[in-house]
């Protein structure tokens, strides 16, 4: 395995395979011993290592290469942090603040001399003779335009990475600061037009008159355009987007945005998935579309680059002077020569009525948001350099320490050589026919195709009620379809900053399957019987999810305050929930039968406007709280209409009150930056507890099973939750120890693994056949925990192989299947506050799932710098 040296403490002693020397050492590869030895023997531990964190000169840089956040986490690993005095000051970070995470305020002469310096923009010519010789520096660098400042650090033997160099790849999205940056120019372009546009964004009606929307054209749909029109459409602009890459047409349209299209199609698919230069035939008609759109709109932003080349011009003088006067263009390609014609670098100016925006230091007029987002890319860069937790080494075999590395020790070492997750290509078009016609529309072909699709959900519909086993069953099949309908609606309206604390919320809520484990306790003070017993360890492990869920939910929430909001008095939910219960409780104790199932409706009523209140900032409080209600009163409807005996009751208060004592120490004392893991930690218990009601409910309802063939359909559900159980219990432990750093965050591609994952597929089939064919009691236990086994080792192979980045998305597709398990809870116990709250949270969970996915593929939409990549909106 390759690895680099690095300079460390005074003597300087160079470090190689976790070897100290006093000679220069000059080959690059260790040797096969040096290989076999464990990483945390390889590398330099952090607490013999500097990092220098220098004041920014650039003119009108107000960014700092961290936080005093990231200071502190940095400072906890083990490094020394020299900040310069000052340095923080233009993101309104004060010495004081530095010093109170840990670091060194100093002089500039002692950060330089770090062992490595982090920055923000490449060094200037006066910053060169103070870095170290064989130092290493971290920063942005653009080698492609900056060749004599690569040639000038390599001169000094500096070891140089790029944060513009990161490669595109899953697990490296958390180092990706050109997006950071790129997201917060696309938002700051709209505030700037905003702040130079005569008119409101919205459009309103009032006594004084009429005000009609703002018209805006954002060209591009990368990480910036898409930031620009989220922005702009949230403000209650109408939004209009243009891209030559097909696959952007629906990111922007789920941001609300029309797309435009020429008449020519035409696929804008370069090199890796991203744009490229189009026909000569094709930019006449773009062309022709900006003219008529500038003679329509208020405000155009435009967001084009070509790496290490002039911005293309894609709006002429000519189409600025057809614009209204008033109008406002953003040009944030400025730096690089600007996409509009009209466009002067840096300057702020009215030509022809037009206002021009071409500022060049947009990241930098948001230093606090741009320095926190900064500091974190940068500082996860620098601890996935070596093993992450104590030791600092450089693996030359890591694609991203390869891929970002621009300099080793003076020699030159960009470009890498290409990642290994290629992105597939586009099939091109045959030679002569780069331009094709849209291919004509085929409306029958398209109904037909529909009529089909409602063909099957109709007939499938009745041929479940001609399969169901009583009316019981019918009845549950109404309430789940009404439900998962509800789920799939309610989830859509999410802002995505609320993702985490719905997935969170969502999480606390499917602790529910502590009903499934109280209806099989059972026994005295102690259960007495297998299922009492496993009915016990699933309301346990329940009751830690539900308490430690609704907290996390809080803390996440609590993120979004700020000390000048008004006083929320959350306490007053008290009200309503005492209420409830007391009444309740009065109709339960006076005999109304009916009362029960009205309790359930209520508390699955209560979980659905858990969902919908977490869709906005106003309302997410209210959410949570009514999440709260919706579970107590499900779990006090279960305890009111159970004929058990005072001792069972303690038996039941005794594991809820000790797991959810456990869920609430650990949600109240566990770091805020490890709540998005600890909902995943939370999230096995929820696999758990389905797997071992399932296990406890076939044991109980044997004899039924054995005795009544149309019980078939109860079976079939036990196995399903089962299965489903097993693989969201292990996948979410994976996930949780991706998050934590306990496992490799890099994808575990196991040799054959789509053949392990078909063979175990195949192998829980095979249990589930052999499970409905025969009825011995033995045999069918033997095919549960055989699914139970070999759905947990699936969840282990499935999430294994996905990259860190992508573990949100993950948590949210297990949280879904958990929803799933629920459901088959409440079929096989007929408990309709099951069914229920299973299928608000598979659907609203699936949905979740496909707008995250729809997120993280809108942040990889960043144009990488290197050579030979051509134009990138």
């Amino acid at each position: 395995m390759q690895l680099l040296r690095a300079y460390v403490g005074a003597q300087k002693a160079s470090i190689f395979c976790g070897k100290a020397v006093k000679q220069p050492i000059n080959r690059l590869m260790c040797t096969k011993a040096e290989k076999a030895e464990p990483k945390a023997a390889r590398g330099t531990p952090y607490k013999q290592m500097t990092i220098g964190i220098p004041k920014e000169i650039f003119k009108n840089e107000n960014r700092v290469a961290i936080s005093p956040v990231v200071t502190a986490a940095l400072a906890k690993k083990g490094f020394t942090v020299n900040v310069e005095a000052g340095a923080g000051v233009g993101a309104k970070f004060s010495n004081q603040d530095y010093e109170a995470a840990g670091a060194r305020v100093g002089d500039k002469n002692k950060v330089y001399d770090s062992d490595i310096v982090l920055k923000v923009r490449a060094p200037a010519a006066a910053e060169l003779p103070l870095l170290r010789q064989n130092g290493t520096l971290i920063s942005f660098v653009y080698p492609a335009q900056n060749k004599e400042l690569v040639d000038q650090l390599a001169a000094k033997k500096i070891t140089l990475f790029g944060m513009d160099c990161v490669p595109r790849i899953s697990r490296a999205q958390v180092f990706d600061a050109l997006s950071s940056m790129s997201n917060i120019s696309g938002y700051k372009g709209v505030i700037e037009a905003a702040n130079h546009f005569g008119r409101f964004f919205t459009g309103q009606i009032t006594a004084a008159g009429k005000v009609p929307p703002a018209k805006v054209l954002v060209i591009g749909g990368g990480v910036a355009g898409l930031s620009a029109i989220g922005t702009a459409k949230s403000m209650g602009a109408i939004v209009r987007g243009f891209d030559t890459r097909a696959e952007v047409k629906e990111q922007v349209q789920s941001l609300g945005a029309e797309f435009l299209e020429v008449d020519i199609e035409e696929s804008g698919e370069g090199t890796g998935g991203y744009a490229k230069e189009m026909s000569p035939e094709f930019i006449k008609a773009e062309m022709d579309l900006f003219m008529k759109q500038c003679k329509e709109v208020d405000i155009v932003i435009t967001t084009a680059l070509i790496p290490g080349k002039p911005a293309p011009k894609l709006i002429s003088r000519e189409m600025i002077e057809a614009m209204r006067d008033g109008s406002v263009v953003v040009d944030l390609a400025s730096e690089a020569g600007g996409n509009i014609a009209t466009t002067k670098p840096g300057e702020l100016y009215v030509y022809k009525g037009v206002t021009h925006v071409g500022y060049t230091d947009l990241p930098s007029r948001l230093p606090t948001q741009s320095s926190t987002l900064y500091g974190n890319n940068i500082s996860k860069l620098l601890l996935s350099f070596g093993d992450g937790k104590e030791n600092y080494y450089l693996d030359m075999e890591d694609e991203v320490v390869r891929g970002s590395m621009v300099l080793h020790n003076g020699e030159l070492m960009w470009p890498p050589p290409p990642p290994k997750e290629i992105v597939q290509p586009v099939v091109a078009a045959k030679a002569g026919s780069a331009i094709v016609k849209k291919a004509e529309v085929n409306p029958f072909k398209d109904r037909l195709n529909q009529s089909l699709v409602y063909s099957t959900g109709l007939t499938g519909i009745v041929g479940f009620g001609a399969l169901a086993p009583e009316a019981s069953f019918t009845t549950m099949c109404t309430t789940f379809g009404l439900a998962g309908i509800v789920g799939y609606h309610t989830v859509w309206g999410v802002v995505p900053a609320l993702h985490s604390p719905l997935m969170s919320v969502t999480n606390a809520i499917s602790g529910i399957t502590a009903v499934g484990g109280i209806l099989m306790m059972g026994g005295t003070y102690m259960p007495q019987t297998t299922p009492q017993i496993l009915g016990a360890i699933a309301c346990f492990i329940s009751s830690i999810n539900i308490t430690g869920g609704f907290l996390i939910t809080k803390r996440m929430l609590d993120m979004f305050k700020r000390p000048t909001d008004p006083p929320e008095y959350n306490y007053l939910y008290a009200l309503p929930a005492g209420l409830f219960l007391a009444a309740y409780g009065a109709a339960a104790y006076n005999d109304y039968s009916n009362v029960h199932q009205m309790m359930y409706l209520a508390s699955s009523l209560c979980c659905v406007g858990a969902l919908g209140g977490l869709s906005t900032q106003s309302t997410c409080r209210t959410g949570n709280a009514l999440g709260m209600i919706g579970v107590t009163g499900g779990i006090v409807g279960t305890l009111a209409t159970l004929d058990i005996s005072p001792e069972v009751y303690a038996q039941i208060a005794g594991c809820m009150g000790i797991g959810g004592g456990i869920g609430l120490t650990i949600a109240k004392r566990i770091e805020v930056t490890d709540l998005p893991q600890l909902v995943a930690l939370f999230h096995s218990f929820v696999g758990m507890a389905a797997v071992l009601t399932c296990l406890a409910t076939y044991m109980h309802e044997y004899p039924t099973f054995a005795t009544d063939p149309s019980a078939n359909v109860i079976k079939t559900a036990l196995f399903l939750g089962t299965y489903i159980g097993g693989v969201t219990f292990s996948g979410s432990l994976v996930a949780y120890g991706k998050l934590q750093g306990l496992l490799d965050s890099s994808p575990l591609l196991l040799p054959g693994r789509h053949m392990i994952n078909l063979g175990l597929g195949a192998a829980n089939i095979g249990a589930m056949i052999w499970y409905m064919a025969d009825p011995s009691y033995s045999l069918d236990l033997g095919c549960l925990l055989t699914t139970a086994v070999l759905s947990s080792v699936m969840g282990v192979t499935l999430t294994a192989a996905i990259g860190g980045a992508d573990m949100p998305v993950v948590i949210t597709v297990l949280n879904s299947y958990s929803g799933w398990a629920l459901c088959a809870e409440g079929f096989m116990m007929n408990n309709n506050l099951m069914t229920i709250v299973g299928a608000l949270i598979g659907s609203s969970g699936a949905i979740l799932s496909y707008i995250m996915c729809k997120v993280m593929k809108i942040l990889l939409l960043i144009q990488p710098q290197v050579p030979g990549v051509e134009i990138n909106f």
